[in-house]
């Protein structure tokens, strides 16, 4: 019998934000609804540009505002009330694209509960373009 090959968890991770379950984010079967999943990953990847300074009010004031253009979620185990978990994410860009790749953990066991990748892009003056102030920003944590 053949054994399935587990797929390597990420190890090139940037940035990380340990957060809680609250139990207002669960539905009747007493897990994380599946749309607060968006949540957390958002809400790292805002504290990630915080930490970092950079803000999406001064880009905005430039003129570039930073959208999502996909997002793509592999739910593998649900976490549940009072849950802690860990969000950490890693960056890669490919063209005009930012892709966020972010993998949620429960705590304390380390059992990935989500694995997503996130492509933003820029509209620069309300069109799609490259942003030379994120491409410097980002530069020190790109990888490709």
């Amino acid at each position: 019998m053949q054994r399935k090959k587990q797929k390597k968890i990420m190890a090139n991770y940037i940035f990380e934000l340990k957060d809680k379950v609250r139990d207002y984010e669960c539905d009747l079967q007493g897990i994380v609804n599946n749309a607060n999943y968006q949540h957390y990953l958002e809400h790292c990847r805002h504290e990630f540009l915080l930490a970092n300074n950079i803000s999406f009010a001064e880009l905005h004031d430039q003129g570039t505002d930073a959208v999502v253009a996909r997002l793509t979620m592999q739910f593998k185990v649900p976490l549940k009330s009072r849950d802690e978990y860990v969000t950490k994410l890693w960056i890669k860009k490919d063209g005009v694209r930012y892709i966020f790749m972010q993998d949620i953990f429960r705590l304390p066991d380390m059992k990935l509960c989500i694995r997503a990748q996130v492509d933003s892009v820029c509209l620069v003056d309300g069109k799609l373009a490259e942003s030379p102030e994120l491409n410097q920003k980002f530069a020190p944590f790109l990888q490709a």
